[in-house]
C-alpha cells in the first residue's frame, strides 16, 4: 500500500542541535560554531547540507538551537536563501544534551506533531519518510537512526587455526552505533528532562518499556559524523566520488 506523501506520519518540522563548540575541530571552529565549519570543495557550511536535505524531506520548518558563536550562524541564516523556514532558539545557560532538546522543541510550530532531530555535525543522506514510517509502524515514541560506520584501521582475517587469510582496509564495524537523528512523537518533549542527558534518562526508560525503536540505515546510505579535520579531508574526498548529493 501506497502512503501518502501528506499523511502526518511523515513530519514536516525538525529541531537542529547546532550549540557544540567542536574543540576537536579547532582551528576551524575558533571564529565560528561547528555545524558552520564549510566541507571543502562545496562552499556551504554543514548545517546547509541538511537543511537542504531536510527540505529535500519534506520538512517546512525547523528551529536551530545555537550556543557557541550562535552570532555567526544567526547571520548566515539571516543572508542566505534558505529552502524552508528556520528560527533559532539560544540557551541561556548550559541546559544539557536533553534539556536543550526540549527548550528548542517548545519552539516547534505544530507541537501535538511529530518531528525530527538531528546533531548538527552529521552529514548524511538517507530517506526520512521511510525512517518516519517504521517509527509509526512500531508505534514508537521515540525512533534512533542507526548507523555502521568503517572501522579506521585495516583488520586481519584469520582462519580457525590462526593462518592469515586477507587483509581487510576500512572495515564496517559490526555494531551499530546512534547516526545523530532521530524521529520522536509527539509527545516526546514531555518525556525529556528540563536539564541533564536524555540518553542516561528519558532513552533508557523507553528502552525498558519497548518504546524505543532503532532504524538501521539502508545499505549505501551516506552517513559522516564530522568531528575532526580528517573528517572534513574524508568528506570532501566522498564527495568527489559521489557527487554533491552525497549518495
Amino acid at each position: 500500500m501506497t502512503r501518502d506523501p501528506h499523511d502526518a506520519t511523515y513530519p514536516s518540522q525538525a529541531v537542529v542541535l547546532a550549540g557544540g563548540q567542536g574543540t576537536r575541530l579547532r582551528p576551524y571552529t575558533d571564529d565560528r560554531p561547528k555545524p558552520m565549519v564549510e566541507i571543502p570543495g562545496t562552499g556551504v557550511p554543514i548545517i546547509g547540507h541538511q537543511l537542504a536535505w531536510l527540505a529535500a524531506e519534506g520538512v517546512t520548518d525547523a528551529v536551530v538551537s545555537c550556543g557557541h558563536l550562535a552570532e555567526v550562524l544567526e547571520e548566515w541564516l539571516a543572508a542566505t536563501e534558505l529552502p524552508l523556514r528556520v528560527s533559532t532558539v539560544i540557551e541561556k545557560e548550559p541546559l544539557g544534551r536533553g534539556g536543550g532538546l526540549k527548550y528548542a522543541a517548545a519552539s516547534l510550530p505544530r507541537p501535538d506533531e511529530p518531528w525530527y532531530a538531528t546533531n548538527g555535525d552529521i552529514w548524511t543522506r538517507f530517506p526520512l519518510r521511510e525512517f518516519a514510517a517504521f517509527h509509526a509502524e512500531r508505534d514508537a515514541t521515540a525512533t534512533l537512526a542507526l548507523a555502521r560506520p568503517r572501522i579506521p584501521w585495516g583488520a586481519v582475517e584469520t582462519d580457525e587455526f590462526g593462518h592469515v587469510l586477507d587483509f581487510i582496509e576500512s572495515p564496517p564495524s559490526p555494531y551499530l552505533i546512534n547516526a545523530g537523528v532521530y524521529v520522536f512523537s509527539a509527545a516526546f518533549a514531555g518525556l525529556l528532562p528540563d536539564r541533564g542527558d536524555h540518553e542516561r534518562t528519558t532513552f533508557p526508560r523507553l528502552a525498558r518499556e519497548r518504546r524505543l525503536a532503532g532504524f538501521p540505515l539502508p545499505q549505501g546510505a551516506y552517513w559522516r559524523a564530522i568531528d575532526t579535520a580528517k573528517d572534513l579531508t574524508e568528506a570532501a574526498k566522498e564527495l568527489a566520488r559521489t557527487g554533491p548529493s552525497g549518495a
